[in-house]
C-alpha cells in the first residue's frame, strides 16, 4: 500500500506522455498567443501604418476628386469601402495573413499538432455551475487569480511609466493643431500598447515555463505505476504465462495422436527431437510430422517409445531439420541421402524392404 501512495519520483514515460496528450493534457500558456498577437499587431500598424493612411487618402482623394458636392459621412465612407473592397483587400490580407500566421505558430509552437475531435462533444458536466465554482475556488484557481491581478498591475504600471515619459508632450497638444495632435495620440497609444504587449509577452513566457514545470510534474510516475504500464505495454507476466502453458498443453497433445505416425524420431540426443514420416505412395519426400526442444523433445521421446517407433541420434541433422524446416514441411534435398540411411535402418529393423520413392 506503501508503496502505491509513494513518492512520484519517476520521469513520465514516453507512453505516459501520449496517454496525457491524447486526453487533451498539454504544457500551455493560456497567454502566450494573445500576447504574440498583440505585439505583432501593434507592430504591422507602427511598421505599416504611415503606409496604410496615405493609401486611404489616396483612395478617398481619387473617389471624391469628380464628386466635390459629396458629403462625407458614416454612409459616405461605407459605400467608399464598399465600391473598393478589392484594394482594401489588398491592404489588409498581408496584415492579416501576418496575424493568423502569428496566431498558429503561438499554438503549435507550444502543443504541436494537435487534434481531439472528442473535445468538439457536448459535454454537460461543463455546463454544471458547481464545478465552475469548484474551479474556481480551487488552488490553481486561487494562483490564477493573483496571476491575473499582477497582470493588471504590470499593464497599469507600463501604460503610466510610458504616459509618464511623454507628460511634457502631452500637456504641450493644446499648442498644436488638430491633425498633429491626432497623429501624437495615436503614436503613444500604439508605443504604449507594443510596450504593454512585450511586458505581457515575458510574462506569458514566464508563465508557459511554469506550465511546462508543473505538467512535467503532474506526469511524473510512482513505482506502481511504472510497473502497472510495463504490465499493459507487455502484458501481464501472469496472463502470459498461462497463455504459454495454454499453448504447450495443446502442443502435447496434438503431438500424442501425430507422433505414432511417424517412421522415425531423430534426436540430439536429448535436447532435439524431430518426427519424421515417409509414405512413398503420397509423398515426393520425408515430411516432419513434428518437432520439439526441451520438454516437447522429451515428450516426442516418451511418445516414441510407447508407440515403438524408433528413435535414432543424429546430432548434426536434428539441429538443421530444427532450424531449417517447420512441421508439416519436406525435408530439404540436401538431407535426402541422410534420411535415407536412417529410413532404410529403421525398415532393416522391422524386416521390411526399403520403400521406393514415388515417381
Amino acid at each position: 500500500m506503501a508503496d502505491q501512495l509513494g513518492d512520484k519520483r519517476h520521469e513520465a514515460t514516453p507512453f505516459r506522455r501520449q496517454q496525457a496528450r491524447e486526453q487533451g493534457q498539454v504544457a500551455r500558456s493560456q497567454d502566450l498567443a494573445s500576447a504574440i498577437l498583440l505585439v505583432v499587431g501593434v507592430a504591422l500598424i507602427l511598421v505599416n501604418g504611415h503606409k496604410f493612411s496615405a493609401y486611404f487618402v489616396k483612395i478617398f482623394h481619387s473617389k471624391l476628386a469628380d464628386r466635390p458636392s459629396l458629403q462625407v459621412d458614416a454612409n459616405t465612407t461605407t459605400w467608399l469601402l464598399q465600391r473598393d473592397a478589392w484594394e482594401l483587400g489588398l491592404i489588409l490580407i498581408p496584415a492579416l495573413g501576418a496575424l493568423l500566421l502569428a496566431a498558429i505558430v503561438a499554438n503549435i509552437g507550444q502543443t504541436g499538432l494537435l487534434f481531439l475531435p472528442e473535445k468538439l462533444n457536448l459535454d454537460i458536466k461543463r455546463l454544471n455551475p458547481m464545478s465552475g465554482l469548484k474551479r474556481i475556488f480551487a488552488v490553481s484557481g486561487f494562483v490564477r487569480l493573483l496571476f491575473g491581478l499582477f497582470k493588471v498591475i504590470i499593464i497599469a504600471g507600463v501604460a503610466v511609466i510610458s504616459l509618464w515619459g511623454q507628460r511634457a508632450a502631452i500637456l504641450g497638444m493644446a499648442a498644436i493643431p488638430i491633425g498633429e495632435m491626432s497623429v501624437f495620440l495615436v503614436e503613444t497609444a500604439l508605443w504604449t500598447a507594443l510596450k504593454i504587449g512585450v511586458a505581457l509577452l515575458v510574462l506569458a513566457l514566464l508563465d508557459y515555463l511554469f506550465q511546462r514545470w508543473k505538467f512535467n510534474k503532474d506526469l511524473m510516475m510512482t513505482d506502481q505505476e511504472i510497473r502497472d504500464e510495463m504490465k499493459i505495454l507487455s502484458g501481464d507476466p501472469q496472463i502470459a504465462a498461462r497463455r504459454r502453458a495454454i499453448q504447450r498443453q495443446l502442443t502435447l497433445n496434438r503431438m500424442a495422436s501425430i507422433v505414432p505416425k511417424a517412421d522415425v524420431v531423430v534426436t540430439n540426443p536429448t535436447e532435439l527431437a524431430i518426427a519424421i514420416r515417409y509414405d512413398f505412395e503420397t509423398m515426393p519426400a520425408p515430411l516432419v510430422l513434428a518437432k520439439g526442444a526441451g520438454v516437447l523433445a522429451q515428450r516426442i521421446r516418451r511418445l516414441a517409445l510407447e508407440n515403438d517407433i524408433p528413435i535414432v541420434e543424429r546430432k548434426e541433422l536434428a539441429q538443421s531439420l530444427y532450424k531449417e524446416v517447420e512441421v508439416n514441411e519436406a525435408i530439404p534435398s540436401e538431407q535426402y541421402a541422410v534420411v535415407a540411411k536412417i529410413l532404410r535402418y529403421v525398415y532393416e529393423l522391422k524386416g521390411e524392404n526399403a520403400p521406393r520413392p514415388a515417381a
